[in-house]
């Protein structure tokens, strides 16, 4: 089990700017609140291979958490008094367990959030999930980065815009956008800020519903972050440096009560915890404090104690300053 995070821990953890920043607009450094949702990348392994995937998930990718591994996830969703399963990927319905354990977290009352390219809902295999989805009513978070098509493609790949807009409309046709709740998610093209959330929504609204009748339920704005094939495009452009120094000019202190780190735990697909996925991206895992606040190796969800993790130390690094630039950014959209 993991021993509480003590003040000598945070003592031993070398600060770094975002740290620095935090300290000064809230006088401590970021720590866990609440456990409400446990969010799980199910699996690598997608249909697409998206420029700004911060995951590196595509075709070949055959990574897939174990049933065993899912097992723990529900223990711990139970004991910590989670009321949100969030499952992302790569496709996580490409999961072989999905369906399975998208019904078992509903047996146990809990709100199940899938995150989905849309795309995989048209594929061989793949075409009974939208039935499904009504059928235990999930929460659907979908990815639709424009509202033009261009921009979509030149992103995610050739008529995967086309391919999206075929299936929201079979999903409003089973009563998505209305009685159940479909989120679309927004992300920049190139290396700025995403422009304001409720703008930007409206003109989703316009152009989504005049175009082809469709509708949603909100849109989540999310800022890129610097890393993955995000950040590889940005150094073959010669732009990750002025990206990551406009994310650090942004910072809005008024974000910080809100990130999405301070109420949910992420467990990777081999199990280990995480305080974000992008923190899984880049191989900064949980890790609880031994004996004089030294730290311990990374934790698995096994041996998870919710009481300790609600009070952990947030891990830190420069790319946290993409979620709390402008207006703030999270799996939840705009923070402010």
């Amino acid at each position: 089990m993991t021993e509480p995070a003590t003040a000598e821990a945070a003592d031993l953890r070398p600060r770094g700017a975002f740290d620095v920043a935090v300290e000064k607009a809230t006088g401590g450094r970021l720590r866990g609140a609440t456990l409400d949702t446990v969010q799980i990348n199910i699996g690598l392994t997608c249909n697409l291979a998206c420029h700004h995937c911060h995951v590196v998930s595509g075709p070949k990718r055959t990574e897939q958490m174990s049933r065993e591994t899912l097992e723990h996830v529900l223990r711990l969703a139970g004991e910590a008094g989670a009321t949100v399963m969030d499952i992302t990927g790569g496709a996580p319905e490409m999961s072989p367990h999905f369906r399975w354990f998208v019904a078992a977290a509903r047996t146990r009352g809990l709100d199940v959030m899938v995150r989905t390219n849309l795309t995989i809902l048209l594929e061989d295999g793949y075409t009974d999930l939208p039935a499904f989805f009504q059928k235990h009513g999930v929460h659907l978070v979908a990815s639709l980065p424009c509202y033009l098509p261009d921009n979509v493609n030149r992103q995610r790949g050739r008529l995967v815009y086309e391919g999206s807009i075929q299936a929201i409309q079979q999903l409003n046709e089973l009563g998505y956008g209305d009685t159940l709740p479909l989120d679309l998610v927004y992300n920049p093209l190139g290396a700025h800020l995403p422009p304001a959330q409720a703008a930007l929504e409206k003109d989703y609204r316009r152009v989504l519903g005049e175009e082809y009748g469709i509708r949603f339920t909100r849109l989540i704005a999310i800022t890129n972050m610097a890393i993955g094939r995000f950040l590889r495009d940005l150094e073959r452009k010669g732009h990750a440096e002025s990206y990551t120094q406009l994310l650090r000019e942004s910072f809005n202190g008024a974000t910080v009560d809100g990130l999405m780190c301070r109420n949910q735990i992420h467990v990777s697909h081999d199990g280990t915890l995480h305080d974000c996925d992008f923190n899984y991206a880049l191989e900064m895992p949980v890790r609880g404090a031994g004996p004089g606040g030294a730290p311990r190796a990374a934790l698995h969800v096994r041996d998870a104690d919710a009481a300790s993790l609600r009070a952990r130390y947030i891990e830190t690094a420069e790319h946290c300053f993409g979620c709390t630039a402008g207006s703030g950014s999270s799996c939840g959209g705009a923070i402010t």
